[in-house]
């Protein structure tokens, strides 16, 4: 009897191959992903001896990236998305503008058409939200402010992308290819509107069905006491939303699983949804990251090293230069041009699509598809050292240039109090810092009792808004003292730490111990791990999970209050 064991070789050879060369990596103090593309390459059709299945491999690395984006919908909700609007849609725009620019530059030194130039730029242009992912979430900075930036900035790029791969068949015959079966006759603005349609239509399902419809579904599920039911629901949310956005809507596996993750975010259980998935998620990317390598042909680097090198060069610097200068430009701090700078400095998925219609298309020649493969791999292997320089570069350019200190220190009108704040907020206040869903439950019950207190958040545009509703706030990353020292830290009563970020929140305890040794600290944790780190620290309350936290922090924090209250009287 004849079995096709394709799948299960190739998932054994996956595996298997991608463990011993992570492992190897990681001894030498690599990032493991550089071993899983070694992996790759080894088992593809590049190199001698086994070779497996590369469609098969294809759609098991699309399932780590719908799992992957799906992790971030759970972390990264639309409220997230539209509160970083203001730096990330310019910004992804602009950048995206200037990449495609550099891009088509490089194409006519190669002597190539103006249709091969625009689809290698916009090939180019555009970062993989994977290779981020996997970057933010090793770092411990996923939910920070930062990391939302980001990720954010990098799901505009997505958006944009698909915009893209629907027009091209529609302007390959105006830019000298051949349109695909069909889309002859199609008109550039009937593209753009139907996707405009399509995307909207999809958004418009889940906000207002998928919202009231996962929680249910997750509710009723979770009713039944079986943690694989559980852990089945989240999976088969994930992939089934997924494949419909692209099935129905035209919309890509990664958005559409996105926005699954967002909404079911709504849900009480978002937290034990993330956790999971979060296995199944890991072992799909480590797929993921074996199908780069094995669709990496080594010969293009003989063959043509300075192209590779140009076209790497444009990837690793010219993308970050600009997201540089333009993140400055849009009035944030070098750390967040830094961060958003590493984080553009590779491509991945879409560019492999992009690439891949425009071949297709008859707009770009085969090499330009192998020079593309050869610098994702380049770009991402080497991704981690460029996350790993973003603290080395800030220290030195603060050290060596009087232009970086000036943009460090230069005047956010938000980072301060104004002089007119009431004394109230100045002595024996509370400090809250961040004002996510648990800080706004917090702040809502002391407004309701009237008990004094400032936000410190980062997001300058939230800071901004709630300033406008009365609400005593300063902007900035509290981790960093003067932060606190602008909330007036010194003076206050007690410290609340709203946020998800136990690496800054113990930086925050540190800061606040040393400027006020008397103040009390109530922080939060996600998990037992964090929760005993941040006891170790001197914490003297720590509240777990998100499901009761708002409701434990507030009620702690106005018991402590009537204890104080009595004991002056």
């Amino acid at each position: 009897m004849t079995h096709d064991i394709s799948l299960i070789t190739t998932l054994a050879a996956g595996f298997g191959v991608a463990l011993v060369f992570g492992f190897i990596a990681e001894k030498i103090k690599l990032p493991a992903l550089v071993g899983y593309l070694v992996a790759g390459i080894l088992i593809g059709p590049a190199t001698p001896g086994f070779v497996a299945d590369g469609e098969i491999a294809s759609q098991l690395s699309e399932i780590g990236v719908m799992l992957l984006m799906f992790g971030v919908g759970l972390h990264f909700s639309l409220q997230d998305l539209l509160a970083v609007k203001r730096i990330a849609l310019p910004g992804a725009i602009l950048q995206m503008s200037f990449a495609t620019g550099l891009g088509m530059l490089m194409a006519w030194w190669f002597d190539w058409s103006f249709g091969s130039g625009l689809v290698f730029g916009l090939s180019l242009s555009c970062a993989s939200t994977v290779v981020l992912l996997k970057a933010l979430e090793s770092r411990g900075i996923l939910d920070s402010m930062n990391g939302k930036i980001a990720v954010g900035w990098l799901v505009v790029e997505d958006l944009a992308t698909v915009l893209f791969l629907v027009l091209l068949p529609a302007l390959a015959g105006v830019l000298g290819g051949s349109p695909l079966p069909g889309s002859e006759d199609s008109s550039i603005w009937m593209a753009l509107g139907k996707t405009l349609l399509q995307v909207i239509a999809f958004i418009a399902l889940m906000l207002l069905v998928g919202r009231r419809a996962l929680p249910w579904l997750l509710w009723q599920v979770s009713r039944t006491g079986s943690r694989e039911l559980f852990t089945l629901g989240v999976i088969a949310c994930a992939i089934s939303i997924a494949y419909g956005a692209s099935a129905l809507f035209n919309v890509s596996f990664a958005l559409g699983a996105f926005f699954a993750g967002t909404v079911m975010r709504e849900s009480e259980f978002s937290h034990r949804a993330a956790e999971e998935s979060l296995p199944l998620r890991d072992a799909f990317s480590v797929l993921f990251f074996v199908s780069v390598g094995m669709l990496f042909d080594p010969v293009i680097v003989m063959e043509q090293p300075l192209r590779v090198f140009g076209v790497v060069a444009i990837i690793i610097f010219g993308k970050s230069i600009a997201a540089v200068i333009l993140v400055i430009a849009l009035r944030y701090p070098l750390n967040t041009a830094l961060t958003v700078a590493a984080s553009l400095a590779q491509i991945g998925e879409f560019s492999f699509i992009l690439a891949g219609l425009g071949v297709a298309l008859g707009l770009m020649p085969a090499e330009g598809m192998s020079l593309i493969l050869a610098s994702a791999l380049i770009s991402i292997a080497l991704n981690p050292v460029v996350f790993a320089a973003v603290e080395p570069i800030r220290h030195w350019a603060l050290a060596n240039s009087q232009l970086a200190r000036n943009l460090e220190q230069r005047q956010d009108p938000y980072a301060e109090l104004p002089q007119s704040t009431d004394n109230k907020y100045l002595r024996g206040q509370i400090v809250l810092v961040g004002f996510g869903r648990v800080g706004r439950r917090i702040a809502a019950a002391l407004d309701a009792r009237q008990i004094p207190y400032v936000v410190a958040e980062q997001n300058r545009e939230l800071v901004e808004k709630i300033r406008t509703q009365g609400i005593v706030a300063v902007s900035g990353n509290a981790a960093d003292p003067v932060v606190l020292v602008q909330a007036h830290i010194s003076n206050a009563a007690i410290l609340i730490v709203a946020i998800p970020d136990t690496m800054h929140a113990r930086q925050m305890l540190k800061t606040a111990r040393t400027l006020n040794p008397n103040i009390e600290i109530i922080l939060r944790a996600d998990s037992e791990e964090e929760m005993r780190m941040l006891k170790e620290d001197s914490a003297e309350t720590v509240f777990l999970a998100e499901e009761e936290l708002a409701k434990g922090m507030t009620s702690h924090v106005l018991e402590r209050l009537a204890t104080v209250s009595s004991k002056s009287v």
